[in-house]
């Protein structure tokens, strides 16, 4: 059995994953209870954690900075602190300050694809552009979660989320509005030819 591959990520409408500028704060200044009860369950499930190098550093820092009772870490990031977790990287060292972290140096697309076909949990990436990108055009990609957060960035955007990737069609399998606001989509992409 093939474990299932879901690349979820933060978006503003106009597709950035973050800020480069600006006072925008976390999520863009927009979540609510709904939002964070629900991520709070998502990632209450039994599921690996993939990082690349990068979010997996961002991650690393944050959490280093805060502890459980902070304001700077959601209760479901402190979930998915203590989920086993694979780091793909040629230039993260250890010892890895994760509870239950495995660090795997290769190619992202050879290492997800065996961990596809090991796991027996699903597979779950948060952010990580430039990896998921690349696993999207392998076709390793199931699932593709996009919360889309109510605000443009044309001024301050940072990290298109998209930039560079083939094209997929989408199909949308479940959909979900928190906070009156916040939109959940999840596409299986199938690579258009």
């Amino acid at each position: 059995m093939t474990a299932t591959y879901t690349f979820d990520v933060f978006s503003t409408l106009d597709g950035f994953a973050n800020y480069s500028a600006g006072d925008w704060g976390g999520y863009w200044g927009k979540q609510g209870p709904g939002f964070e009860e629900h991520r709070l369950a998502s990632y209450s499930e039994k599921q690996r954690m993939v990082f690349g190098a990068n979010t997996f550093r961002q991650f690393a820092e944050m959490l280093a900075a805060s502890d459980e009772r902070s304001e700077a870490r959601d209760s479901w990031v402190t979930e998915m602190f203590e989920l086993p977790t694979t780091v793909i990287s040629t230039t993260v060292e250890t010892p890895l300050d994760w509870p239950d972290a495995t660090l795997v140096s290769g190619d992202a697309v050879d290492v997800v694809a065996q961990l596809k076909d090991e796991s027996q949990v699903p597979l779950r990436s948060h952010g990580c552009l430039s990896m998921n990108r690349a696993l999207l055009a392998a076709g390793l990609v199931d699932r593709l979660q996009v919360t889309l957060f109510p605000v443009i960035t044309g001024q301050t955007g940072g990290d298109l989320i998209f930039r560079g990737a083939a094209d997929f069609d989408l199909e949308l399998i479940e959909s979900r509005t928190f906070d009156a606001s916040i939109q959940e989509l999840i596409y299986r992409p199938t690579l258009h030819v």
